[in-house]
């Protein structure tokens, strides 16, 4: 045993320690006690195994130039993850797929509509005034006696609005929308009529058009429209300085999604799907995941990987003795760097990455396969057993290469099909078995290399039976294990 040797098993003993203490010390947080399962040694788990909604938009680029469609998909992106963060759920996995999709997770979720309104929606906010002829008639209602019922007869079609506009400081008219709201809106309980209100404020510049357009609707209504629907229409009492204001009328859960949806901001794009021609509302998937289903996958999954390593271990000592025995040790070695790996990417595990995963441990055992018989043949042949290390790995390297390099091609190529048809399990399955190729050839050309070089030159290698292998002839080889 050389002094090489014991370095380089020094080496993987310390990455093996600290992939070990990453997979069980270090632990991602939890999503929620409504997805069961996601705590597995802290795994970030993937809605099939731990439950909650997967939806997929189409974004409408129709108006945007190619230049600009990539920089919209982002901004996108970065508006939803602001306001699912701020919706509460935990571990969203939020990306583009091709070139006009989204795909959004949401893991704990339950409420498929509440979801869809929070992510789907546009959330364009604007500011808006009773027309002429609309107020005349306000004011012959009043004269009546009648109550006047601005949310109904908005809906009814009885009432115009028209926008509310002011002069900036450049003399243009500006129409008061949501982009000069502040990121700071928030839910307040008014004192009085302990009935919920979302309080809002404007930059310097919709400050000063708020101000003036309040200043001429004293004692008339101000509507605030959010997508073109109606959401309530406030007397105005006085002018409003300070940009200051509340939007009244509306229950709690309105009020808290609405107060997400502005500090988030509007889309850059209206976000639905494509039926032909046609740009409509809605996700054009929409998938829910039962937790307790997903909690059974898991179980089942992990059992199943259980047993099939076991039975690879039993087969590997059975068949080729002492070096089945070290390809056991390199492969619990590789499993830990795999799961810290995964940790630390990070990877959200499918049930499609576990079977990924399981897939890779078999390649794993067929890379070991290919080296003992090539180990074997050397030592029939009379090589020493030094000898026969480095031609068995020798020889079977460019198989071991070529099978390997081949199945990383086609893992980049089912990333990109995920990647471009908006199927994350598909794209789960790619990642994760690239991850377990790459480890695995790191275990077989390395790991299980340092751990059969250990035995050369030790009395353990003259017994040819612990290795497989019963010498055929005489011939002596001279390349030994320096």
């Amino acid at each position: 045993m050389n002094r090489g040797n014991l370095i380089r098993l020094g080496l993987i003993l310390v990455l093996f320690a600290l992939a070990l203490s990453e997979v069980v010390v270090r632990t991602a947080p939890s999503i929620s006690e409504s997805a069961p399962g996601n705590n597995t040694l802290g795994m970030r788990l993937g809605l099939d195994l731990s439950g909650g909604i997967h939806l997929v938009y189409e974004a409408d680029l129709s108006q945007i130039g190619n230049e600009s469609a990539e920089e919209a998909l982002d901004g996108a992106v970065d508006i939803i993850s602001r306001r699912v963060d701020a919706y509460g759920v935990s571990e969203p996995v939020i990306q583009t797929q091709g070139g006009d999709r989204i795909s959004i997770q949401l893991p704990g979720i339950r409420d498929m509509q509440a979801a869809i309104d929070l992510v789907g929606q546009t959330a364009e906010l604007d500011f808006r005034e009773l027309s002429a002829e609309s107020w005349e008639l306000i004011q012959e209602y009043v004269n009546q006696g009648l109550a006047v019922d601005y949310e109904t007869l908005t809906e009814q079609g009885v009432l115009e609005w028209i926008p509310a506009t002011g002069i900036n400081n450049e003399g243009q008219e500006i129409h008061l929308t949501g982009k000069y709201l502040k990121r700071n809106t928030f839910v307040r309980i008014d004192q009085n009529t302990n009935e919920p209100m979302v309080a809002f404020e404007f930059d310097s510049e919709g400050a000063d058009i708020f101000a003036q357009i309040t200043g001429r609707l004293i004692e008339k209504p101000l509507g605030i429209f959010l997508d073109d629907t109606y959401v309530s229409s406030p007397i105005v009492r006085s002018k409003i300085e300070g940009g200051a204001g509340v939007i009244e009328n509306i229950n709690l859960n309105d009020a808290r999604d609405l107060a997400i949806l502005l500090n988030a901001g509007a889309l850059p794009v209206p976000l639905g799907h494509w039926e032909g021609d046609d740009f409509l509302s809605g996700p054009a998937i929409q998938d829910e995941v039962d937790p307790t289903l997903g909690k059974d996958s898991l179980q089942k999954s992990l059992i199943a990987g259980a047993v099939g390593l076991f039975l690879v271990l039993v087969f590997m000592v059975l068949f080729y003795r002492l070096p089945g025995l070290l390809a056991g040790l390199a492969l619990i070695i590789y499993g830990v760097l795999v799961l810290a790996a995964f940790k630390l990417i990070p990877v959200t595990l499918t049930l499609a990455g576990i079977a990924a995963f399981v897939l890779s441990i078999g390649m794993a055992v067929d890379a070991n396969v290919l080296i003992f018989e090539r180990l074997k043949e050397e030592l029939r042949a009379g090589r020493t057993l030094g000898g026969a290390i480095e031609a068995g790995f020798n020889r079977a390297w460019t198989a071991i290469r070529d099978s390997n390099v081949t199945t990383l091609i086609i893992c980049g190529i089912l990333y990109w099909m995920g990647s471009n048809f908006a199927e994350p399990r598909v794209m789960g399955f790619a990642l994760t078995l690239a991850i377990g190729i790459a480890l695995s050839m790191f275990t077989a050309i390395i790991v299980t290399r340092t751990f059969l070089r250990l035995f050369v030159g030790t009395r353990m290698a003259e017994r040819l039976g612990l290795f497989g292998a019963q010498r055929r002839g005489t011939t002596t080889d001279s390349e030994e294990q320096g």
